[in-house]
């Protein structure tokens, strides 16, 4: 994994904005950054965690903001019933902000309802836009007004702290979908979803393939440089989706490259 375009393809990540969330957003833009910033990134953390990680190297890398707080666990009587993701601070105006981030990957399912905004679901049907959201509303940002966090930052003056929401999300579309969706999420949409036998259906000659790990997923495929046929990942597709896993293939042809999950479901 290339560090430098995995910081880049975070930065470049869409933000939903309050119209989607309901929450203050807080966007990567804000950070004043040097240009090609980089840094080192562990090599062992899962995509969530990653994601974590280097929005918090770019925010301390930033001659504007700083981190006071970074993933608290609030705990009563040794059980974990939450965590702060970050409390950062303006080093300007030293306003304290709660932040929460969120890094996710979401396939519209137009068959689920009538409202848009409950068809945003994950590759594997297990969690959806909908279900992050009413998490975020119920539970994590009212964390910071428990008496476990008062406790825990008692040196926060915490009615004052500000809260935001970085909502980094990838969209995909079912292949050759034609309705149009709200703006808010057309500009988020980056490829497409198909299951295998389709997939293999649209195979030809001049396409060449990279199946990316997933701690590479949202990097830019127009970056990697090995690419395989078709017989070189048909297996590897066929055992993943044998065990009802969807999975993110990059697909390049005649210099196009496309971002394309195949499912199982």
């Amino acid at each position: 994994m290339k560090t430098r375009e995995r910081i880049a393809s975070i930065l470049k990540t869409n933000n939903l904005d309050f119209t989607v969330t309901g929450f203050q957003p807080f966007n990567l833009s804000e950070l004043d950054l040097l240009p090609d910033v980089e840094f080192q990134l562990p090599t062992n953390l899962r995509l969530g965690h990653l994601a974590e990680k280097i929005v918090s190297e770019l925010i301390k890398s930033s001659s504007n903001y700083k981190v006071i707080y970074e993933n608290v666990q609030l705990s009563e009587e040794r059980m974990t019933i939450g965590e702060i993701d970050f409390i950062i601070q303006n080093k300007i105006t030293k306003q304290l902000t709660h932040m929460e981030l969120a890094y996710k990957f979401y396939l519209y399912d137009p068959g689920i309802s009538s409202k848009p905004m409950n068809n945003w679901i994950g590759p594997n049907r297990n969690d959806s836009l909908k279900k992050k959201l009413d998490k975020l509303k119920k539970k994590q940002f009212p964390l910071l007004y428990s008496d476990i966090a008062k406790e825990k930052f008692r040196n926060v003056k915490l009615d004052e702290v500000s809260q935001a929401l970085c909502f980094l999300v990838s969209l995909f579309i079912p292949f050759e979908y034609k309705a149009k969706l709200s703006p808010d999420f057309e500009k988020a949409i980056i490829g497409y979803y198909i299951n295998l036998e389709s997939f293999t259906i649209q195979h030809n000659a001049d396409k060449t393939y990279y199946l990316p790990a997933k701690k590479e997923w949202g990097m830019d495929p127009s970056k990697n440089e090995v690419w395989m046929n078709f017989n070189e990942i048909e297996k590897d597709i066929n055992t993943i989706i044998k065990e009802e896993q969807a999975l993110l293939c990059w697909q390049k042809e005649n210099g196009l490259c496309l971002n394309i999950f195949i499912i199982w479901w």
